[in-house]
């Protein structure tokens, strides 16, 4: 496999302005104060913007898994040296314990983009692009965790199928499943993207425009590997916990895999539902509000291709209090499925969000 020449895209903040502006009311003045969090800060795009908008008394707190992102916002010229701002090495499904680990809480506004970031693409080592013939890793932590290549070594037929079927929305899931488990058992265990590439190739027997058969089996992994799924869900919910009255969550997901676990959870606890069985029963309190789902203008699309399929997703915090019997009943939303950390299959159900404000662009339903 010839590595690819095409020069890298310059790494751009995806939705920049939009979701930076949606972690608070523009009633709330020029300079918010609080604490507000960047769960995945990736080359700190939405931190520096935050920073320029908040007040002398407002806190940044910044999380990143990939110790790439950490150096940026620690070393060199892109280093962030401002007393306002912190950044810890932490998934971000962790975010609510770091603030409470650092006694910064409540929070007035959390912010995530979810996915591989451009930085992770386009380098060839970290084994995220068939683009390059490097080792197949895939984490986004590279300090702990099975890689992808690890993961193949010892994955059953019918675990790889599910994961591809599910993460990847491959309808050649078997079929490349077997041609992997096949190639490993005869003592050739796929170790590189060119590899990985070459045999998804050969399996996929109909390709769609436009695209990488090797796309959606790549994708599938790099979702399982990191767990990206069950680290979205488990962020949401804290946002519940620790999200202070009136604070904002705002969610940029580049898949609908992402985009409709966000969408759901912020269904589930802002819409009434009646119950059937008690049709009297006092309705259940909500949690949320949803505020907005924006879509990049046409503008951003043209100067960066990777943001045509990002949504933004955002809803405020209501003034109810969060109780664990709240809580039980935000994780039993009928329609939705958990992924907590293995295929469960899609999530949607009849009770999905609607669209709420469409601002800069379209809302039809990438990578930032």
């Amino acid at each position: 496999m010839q590595e690819d020449k095409t020069p890298p895209l310059l790494h751009r903040t995806v939705l920049l302005q939009e979701a930076v502006d949606a972690l608070w009311d523009a009633d709330s003045g020029p300079a918010p104060r609080g604490v507000y969090v960047d769960a995945t800060f990736g080359r700190g795009g939405h931190s520096r913007l935050m920073l320029s908008k908040l007040g002398a008394e407002a806190r940044v707190l910044a999380l990143d898994r990939d110790p790439d992102a950490i150096l940026h916002a620690t070393q060199g010229e892109g280093a962030i040296v401002d007393a306002r701002f912190r950044i810890e090495h932490a998934a971000f499904s962790s975010w609510a314990q770091v603030v409470s680990d650092l006694d910064m809480g409540p929070v007035q506004g959390l912010l995530m983009d979810i996915g591989v970031s451009s930085p992770q693409i386009d380098n060839p080592a970290r084994g995220f692009s068939f683009r390059f013939d490097a080792p197949l890793d895939m984490r986004m932590d590279t300090t702990q965790g099975e890689s992808a290549a690890d993961y193949l070594a010892r994955a059953s037929v019918d675990d790889l199928t599910e994961v591809i079927r599910t993460y990847g929305e491959e309808r050649f899931a078997w079929p490349i499943a077997k041609a992997l488990i096949e190639r490993r058992d005869e003592g050739q265990p796929v170790r590189t993207t060119g590899e990985l590439s070459a045999v998804v190739a050969r399996s996929v027997r109909t390709r769609e425009f436009g695209q990488d058969p090797a796309t959606r089996t790549f994708q599938a992994l790099r979702i399982h590997v990191n767990r990206e799924l069950g680290e979205l869900e488990d962020a949401l919910e804290s946002a519940l916990t620790m999200l202070a009255p009136g604070g904002r969550l705002a969610v940029i997901s580049f898949h609908s895999l992402e985009d409709r676990i966000v969408k759901n959870f912020i269904t589930r606890n802002s819409r009434e539902e009646v119950d059937r069985r008690a049709p009297f029963a006092n309705p259940k309190p909500l949690m949320l509000h949803a505020v907005a789902r924006i879509k990049p203008s046409a503008e951003e699309v043209s100067a960066n291709p990777r943001s045509r399929s990002a949504v933004l997703r955002v809803a405020e915090r209501t003034e109810v209090p969060w109780t664990a019997q709240s809580g039980a009943g935000a994780d039993s939303g009928k329609g939705t499925k958990s992924t907590k950390g293995k295929p469960k299959g899609k999530t949607g159900g009849k009770h999905a969000a609607k669209d709420v404000i469409t601002k800069s662009g379209s809302v039809k339903g990438g990578r930032r």
